[in-house]
């Protein structure tokens, strides 16, 4: 085990390295929201490309959580994982900067946006399975909730103030030069994880002892998941929101242009207006917790992920915003009361030698969804209408709860103790992750 820091006596407020690292990625979720407008936006108003073209790119951007999680968990095991948080930040802003420098020349491509968006992705594999799996070496394993929870505040605020930011800055700049501010913040972040001061103990294998192979600590990883009694009914519930709730969310933006008639400001406002329910989220989620328990409070989040999306559909289209904001907020913050919890507990049980690799699977389950989602809603966009499209999303969503409904999760009342180092809990009469064939595979947010 690498050598802990103690605990601050305010808590994270005077955790020097957390406070860069939370700055840093602070800085670039709020530049995030405007790429996620301006992207889409480039396409459908300038290239003029149709509602699967548009979703497509929501397909091409996660394509690489399918292809490249899983030996990146790997690696993220293996490697300093600061270095990959700084490589991920700088090669992001690299690639996005070449979407304004094209726009210059007039050489702009919809096939342009689709290697950014996978290039981009592959980055972001990376970044975000090194992130998770620093964040429970840099704290304490009671300070990961409150890590989490002002991690989320950030992301909040940013999808609060980003959308408004990213339609303002498209009115004013046009949408090509507004993705040039993503890139800055990128740059910006990198720099503030450069400046971190901890450094990590990595592995040691002995002299003349060959490096694990891939495959085995891969497959360890995958064993490790499925057959968690916690992580696989986590693994099971956010998969299901993220295909469902990908499916609505890769042609919202093509809705609300096209059916709805809203520019990209009304929709920036729209979209930061009902991002208070993350905010919310992000304040209340630990005093839920400790009122309710982990169990009951998740199993509530999670019902939710569905039911407030059909106010989108629903909504007159002569006055759509205030169903658009309500749909946010309710949603918003289901779905970051639900995200704190389960990353908290998923990084409190597993242990140390195994967070990269766990991560990474989880990653590959939940977020491996969401390239599959967009490229059904596209293709229902296409065959059955978007109102409909938007109503299946909805409607499917709201089954995502059963998996925690039906699992150990709902019972507990406080994030169990860290388990030992090579026993993990696993379900009765399973074998242990080296033992045994893999169950098939068929990943909210987190």
């Amino acid at each position: 085990m690498p050598p802990r820091l103690k605990r601050p006596k305010g808590g994270l407020w005077e955790h020097a390295d957390f406070l860069k690292l939370w700055a840093g990625q602070s800085i670039s979720e709020f530049g995030t929201p405007v790429s996620q407008i301006a992207i889409p936006w480039i396409a459908i108003k300038i290239l003029n490309a149709s509602a699967f073209a548009v979703a497509s790119l929501t397909t091409v951007q996660f394509l690489p959580f399918l292809l490249f999680t899983l030996p990146a968990g790997v690696w993220v095991d293996r490697l300093p994982r600061r270095a990959i948080l700084i490589v991920g930040d700088i090669g992001r802003a690299v690639l996005l900067a070449t979407i304004p420098l094209a726009y210059l020349f007039d050489a702009l491509t919809l096939n342009q946006l689709y290697v950014v968006g996978f290039l981009v992705g592959i980055f972001t594999v990376f970044f975000d399975v090194a992130y998770q799996s620093y964040l429970p070496y840099l704290v304490q394993r009671e300070q990961l909730v409150e890590g989490n929870s002002k991690l989320q505040v950030s992301v909040s605020g940013a999808q609060m103030a980003g959308p408004a930011i990213g339609g303002g800055l498209i009115q004013l700049l046009t949408a090509p030069y507004a993705v040039f501010a993503d890139a800055l913040t990128f740059i910006a972040s990198g720099g503030f994880s450069a400046a971190i001061k901890t450094r990590e103990s990595r592995p040691v294998h002995p002299p003349g002892e060959a490096r694990p192979r891939l495959w085995p600590e891969l497959k360890e990883g995958l064993g490790y998941v499925l057959r968690h009694r916690y992580l696989r009914p986590q693994a099971m519930c956010t998969s299901t929101s993220n295909f469902f709730g990908s499916m609505g969310f890769a042609i919202l933006l093509v809705y609300a242009a096209r059916v709805w008639h809203m520019s990209a400001g009304v929709v920036g406002i729209g979209l930061g207006l009902g991002s208070t329910g993350w905010l919310l989220g992000a304040i209340v989620v630990g005093r839920l917790q400790h009122r309710f328990g982990v169990g009951p409070t998740t199993v509530a989040a999670a019902a939710l992920f569905g039911p407030p999306w059909l106010l989108v559909p629903f909504a007159p289209k002569s006055f759509p915003l205030p169903f658009l904001v309500a749909a946010m907020v309710l949603g918003g913050l289901a779905g970051v009361v639900y995200n704190i919890i389960q990353v908290s507990l998923r990084q409190a049980i597993t242990p140390e030698r195994l967070q990269g690799r766990m991560n990474a699977v989880m990653r590959f389950i939940v977020w491996g969804a969401l390239p599959l989602g967009s490229l059904i809603g596209g293709a229902l966009a296409s065959s059955i209408g978007l109102r409909a499209t938007l109503i299946v999303s909805g409607v499917g969503s709201a089954f995502a709860v059963l998996p925690i409904i039906f699992s150990p999760i709902r019972s507990l009342h406080a994030i169990p103790e860290p388990e030992p180092p090579f026993e993990p809990a696993l379900e009765p009469g399973l074998a242990t992750p080296l033992q045994g064939p893999l169950p098939a595979m068929g990943e909210p947010s987190a």
